[in-house]
C-alpha cells in the first residue's frame, strides 16, 4: 500500500508541473507589457513545465524581451536572464536596461491624385493632411504608434471626397546605432466621388417625406461620411424607425470598376494576332489628335455615388409602461401611448402619477419640413402639490422648433388657465397667453457622458395682449454649464442660472412662469422647490432667481468617480432680497450606458440638516 501511495503522490507532482516564480527588473511600462507577453509568464503553472523546459524558458527570454521592448521603441536594450535553483522554490529574474528610445527623425507623406475633377475646382488641403499626421519629428518611435497614424490618416482621407483611398506603401526604417526612425507612406486618393440620387429600401407603412424632407444632401455634393452619419442620426430621432442605416451605394463604383477590367481584357484580345499574322491595313498608325475609330475617349469627371437609406419601420403603435423614483417629486408610474399615423401625424400621449405631481397630456407632431422645421400642437392638465402650494394648469399649445443638437431654437405660443390653492388664502384663477422663444447651445465632447465644454440655455417669455390674458409680463432666464478636466482623473463642473419676472403686479402670473430653487438640480441641501417666497404656511414662486454650483468629481476607478460640491443660490421677489442659501456635500458617481448616475449627500446650512438627492442622466 506504501509504494502504491508514493506512486500517484509522484504522478500528482508531475501533473502539476514545477513551481516557479518569476521577478522583472524594467521600467513600468516595459514590466507590464513582459509580463502580459512572456513564454516565461503565459507558460507558469502549466502542467508540461519541468526544470528541462523552464531553463529552455528562462534562455529565450532575453531575445523575446528584446522584440517585445522594440514595439515601444527601445531598440538596443540589455536584458539579462538568471535563474536561481538555490531554494525551494525556483526564481527566474528578468533584468531590462532600455536604454535610449529610437525617435521619429524624418517623415516622407506622399500623396498620389488628389486633383480636383473640374477645371477651378477645390484643391485636397495636402498640407492641413501633413500637420495632422500624429506621428510627428521627434517623437519616441513605438510601433502601436505608428500603425495607429497610418490608420487615422486613412480615416480622415476617405472621410471626404476621396473614400476609396488607400495606402500603397508604408515603411520604417530604423537605425538602432543612431536611434533614428525614417518613415514613409505614400497614399493614393482614389477617384474623387459625389453624391448622387437618395435611394431609400424599407418604407412601407409611412410617407417618403418622413425621410426626404431630412436629406441635406443633394446630387452633386462632394462625398462626406459626416454628412451620412449626419442624416442617420436626424432619422433615428424621428421615432418612427427602430433601426435606421445611411451609406453610399459603392455598387456603382464596383460596376464601374468590373466594366472597365472587362474592357481591359477585350482590348487585349483584339490586340492578339490571328492565326499568328496581321493584316497590314488593321495596323494604320492613329493621326495625332484624333481618336480612333470605334474608340470614345475618356470622359473626365466624379464618380457619382448614390445615397442608400435602409429603415425598419417601428410599429405604428406603442405602449410603454415605467416605475421610477425621484428624490423630488417621490414615487413615480407613468402610461405613454404612442401612434405613429394619427392622421398623417405622429401622436405622443402621456399618463403620469408623482406623489408631488400629476398630469396627463397629448401632442401630435407633424413630420419635419424639407426647411427643418418641426412643428406640433398639443394640450394637456397638470396638478401640482409642492409646499403648500397646490397648482392645477389647463393648457394649450402650439410650438415650431429647428435646429441640431449642438443649437436648438423653438418658438411657443401657450393658453393657460390655472387654479392656485394656498391653505388660509382666497382661491385664485388666472389665464394667460404667453409667447416663449427659447436657445440652446450645446458645445460638449459627448451629449450624454460630457467631460468637457459648455451648454447654455435661454429664454424670453412675453405676455404682452390683453388677450386672454389676467396679468402682462415679460420673463427672462438664462442657465449654463460648464465642463473641464482637471488631470487625467478630474473634472470639474461649474452652474449657474438667472432669471427674473417683469410685470405690474405678480398676482395673474402663471405659476409655471415664476421661480423657485431647490431640489436634485438645483441648490442641493434643501428639498424640491423649498426655496421661494413664503406665503402663510407655503413657499410659492418668486419673480427673481439665482444660483450657481461648484463641483469636483475625482474618478478614482473609472466609471466609478466621487464628487465634492457646493450649491448657493435663492428666489424672492425683490432682487435684493436674494440672500443666498448654501449646500454642500460628497457625492458617489457611475458613468452608465444611459448617461450619469449620481448619488448626494447634502448639507443645508440655512435649515441646519443633511439631505439624500439623486439623479440620473444629463439633461440639458
Amino acid at each position: 500500500m506504501l509504494s502504491v501511495y508514493v506512486t500517484l503522490n509522484a504522478q500528482a507532482a508531475l501533473a502539476q508541473g514545477i513551481d516557479y516564480n518569476v521577478r522583472i527588473d524594467a521600467p513600468g511600462e516595459l514590466d507590464d507589457l513582459l509580463e502580459e507577453n512572456l513564454d516565461l509568464l503565459r507558460w507558469r503553472g502549466n502542467a508540461r513545465v519541468d526544470l528541462e523546459q523552464l531553463q529552455r524558458l528562462v534562455r529565450d527570454a532575453p531575445e523575446q524581451a528584446k522584440t517585445l521592448i522594440a514595439t515601444e521603441g527601445y531598440y538596443s536594450p540589455k536584458v539579462t536572464a538568471t535563474l536561481d535553483t538555490s531554494g525551494a522554490t525556483p526564481v527566474a529574474r528578468i533584468v531590462v536596461e532600455p536604454g535610449e528610445p529610437v525617435e521619429v527623425s524624418d517623415i516622407d507623406l506622399v500623396l498620389q491624385g488628389f486633383v480636383p475633377f473640374e477645371e477651378g475646382g477645390a484643391p485636397y488641403d495636402a498640407a492641413a493632411l501633413r500637420n495632422r499626421w500624429s506621428l510627428p519629428v521627434g517623437a519616441r518611435f513605438r510601433q502601436a504608434d505608428w500603425e495607429g497614424a497610418k490608420r487615422d490618416l486613412l480615416r480622415e482621407v476617405v472621410a471626404s471626397r476621396f473614400p476609396r483611398a488607400q495606402l500603397v506603401e508604408t515603411s520604417a526604417t530604423v537605425d538602432p546605432d543612431t536611434r533614428r526612425a525614417s518613415l514613409r507612406v505614400v497614399i493614393d486618393s482614389g477617384p474623387e466621388m459625389r453624391f448622387g440620387a437618395l435611394r431609400i429600401r424599407g418604407l412601407k407603412r409611412y410617407p417618403a417625406s418622413v425621410i426626404t424632407n431630412l436629406n441635406k444632401i443633394k446630387p452633386g455634393d462632394e462625398y462626406s461620411e459626416a454628412a451620412l452619419q449626419a442624416l442617420q442620426g436626424r432619422l433615428q430621432e424621428t421615432g418612427y424607425f427602430s433601426t435606421v442605416e445611411v451609406s453610399a451605394d459603392m455598387r456603382a463604383v464596383l460596376a464601374a470598376e468590373l466594366e472597365e477590367m472587362k474592357e481591359e481584357n477585350d482590348d487585349v484580345d483584339s490586340a492578339a494576332p490571328a492565326g499568328g499574322s496581321t493584316s497590314p491595313s488593321t495596323n494604320a498608325p492613329a493621326v495625332p489628335g484624333q481618336a480612333a475609330t470605334g474608340v470614345k475617349p475618356p470622359t473626365p469627371g466624379p464618380t457619382v455615388l448614390p445615397v442608400l437609406v435602409r429603415v425598419t419601420e417601428n410599429k405604428q403603435k406603442n405602449v410603454e409602461v415605467g416605475l421610477g423614483f425621484s428624490t423630488n417629486t417621490g414615487a413615480r408610474a407613468q402610461l405613454g401611448y404612442d401612434d405613429l399615423s394619427v392622421f398623417g401625424k405622429r401622436m405622443k400621449s402621456d399618463l403620469i402619477y408623482e406623489q408631488k405631481r400629476q398630469s396627463a397630456r397629448a401632442d401630435f407632431y407633424w413630420p419635419t419640413t424639407p426647411d427643418g422645421y418641426n412643428d406640433s400642437v398639443g394640450g394637456g392638465v397638470e396638478r401640482e402639490d409642492v409646499r403648500g402650494e397646490i397648482t392645477t394648469t389647463i393648457s394649450a399649445s402650439a410650438r415650431r422648433a429647428w435646429g441640431t443638437p449642438e443649437l436648438e431654437r423653438s418658438l411657443t405660443l401657450e393658453v393657460l388657465a390655472e387654479k392656485r390653492q394656498v391653505e388660509g388664502v382666497d382661491t385664485n384663477y388666472s389665464k394667460s397667453l404667453p409667447l416663449t422663444y427659447n436657445v440652446t447651445r450645446r458645445k460638449l465632447d459627448n451629449l450624454i457622458l460630457p467631460t468637457r465644454g459648455y451648454a447654455l440655455n435661454w429664454q424670453v417669455g412675453v405676455a404682452p395682449l390683453p388677450v386672454f390674458t389676467d396679468e402682462k409680463f415679460i420673463r427672462a432666464y438664462a442657465r449654463g454649464i460648464y465642463y473641464r478636466p482637471v488631470g487625467e482623473t478630474g473634472t470639474l463642473i461649474l452652474r449657474g442660472e438667472l432669471g427674473g419676472v417683469f410685470s405690474k403686479d405678480k398676482e395673474g402670473v402663471p405659476s409655471s412662469f415664476l421661480f423657485r430653487a431647490g431640489g436634485d438640480q438645483s441648490v442641493r441641501g434643501y428639498g424640491y422647490q423649498e426655496l421661494g417666497v413664503r406665503e402663510g404656511d407655503a413657499i410659492v414662486g418668486a419673480r427673481y432667481l439665482a444660483t450657481a454650483g461648484a463641483e469636483y468629481q475625482y474618478w478614482f476607478r473609472p466609471p466609478w468617480g466621487v464628487a465634492v460640491f457646493y450649491d448657493v443660490g435663492n428666489a424672492a421677489d425683490k432682487f435684493g432680497d436674494l440672500h443666498p442659501k448654501s449646500g454642500y456635500g460628497i457625492g458617489a458617481r457611475w458613468r452608465s450606458p444611459v448617461g450619469p448616475i449620481n448619488v448626494d449627500v447634502a448639507y443645508g446650512h440655512a435649515v441646519k440638516k443633511a439631505r439624500l438627492h439623486f439623479s440620473l442622466g444629463f439633461t440639458f
